[in-house]
């Protein structure tokens, strides 16, 4: 394979992630994309503002390529959790502009570099500081993944609606009444594991 054929696979997974993400939120209300559904208070608008703040920090910075605005929240005066949530002043459209502006720039770098390109991570321990844009291309496809499950969870929390992309729902066959007696069937299973 050659390193540009790499490239743009890497590329092509991050940009199924990136949009596979921001699909969560159609058909939400602005309540339902910012309400927290887990105790450390995971939710949809946050998880895009997070992962503005990550591809401009990580595409960008890492690379000597900074981005010509500071996110807010990204800044070292920021409350702790900032880039996790949105506060009421911040609109989605902000926030999906933010994100999409943040790709937008990452698209360049990764348009710009070859594979091997060097950059600095300083979050990063000393011993893995330098990386490749290799390795930040992977990095990312896993990183915008991860919260793309966490998306995944959220929504179903939400409204039940479920899925991996619009038309292709990687989901068993099923009704609302089969996905109701997989539940209980997968209920009673822990229970008797936890009997023993």
């Amino acid at each position: 394979m050659t390193a540009a054929k790499a490239k743009s696979d890497l590329h092509h997974y991050l940009r199924l992630a990136r949009e596979a993400l921001l699909w969560k939120l159609d058909g939400l209300s602005e309540y339902d994309v910012r309400r927290p559904l887990t105790p450390t208070g995971t939710n949809l608008l946050g998880l895009v503002k997070h992962l503005a703040g990550i591809e401009l920090d990580y595409f960008g910075d890492v690379f000597g390529r900074p981005y010509p605005q500071r996110l807010p929240w990204m800044g070292e005066d920021a409350e702790p959790n900032a880039d996790m949530w949105a506060t009421p002043e911040e609109s989605r459209a902000e926030l999906i502009a933010s994100y999409r502006a943040a790709q937008a720039h990452a698209d360049e770098t990764i348009d710009a570099l070859d594979l091997d390109s060097t950059g600095a991570v300083p979050w990063w321990p000393a011993e893995r500081r330098e990386v490749t844009l290799h390795l930040v291309l992977v990095h990312l496809v896993a990183e915008t993944n991860r919260h793309g499950g966490q998306a995944d969870i959220v929504r179903e929390l939400l409204d039940g609606a479920v899925g991996h992309r619009p038309g292709t729902d990687n989901m068993a066959p099923g009704d609302r009444e089969w996905w109701q007696r997989h539940h209980a069937r997968v209920e009673a299973a822990a229970r008797a594991a936890a009997e023993g």
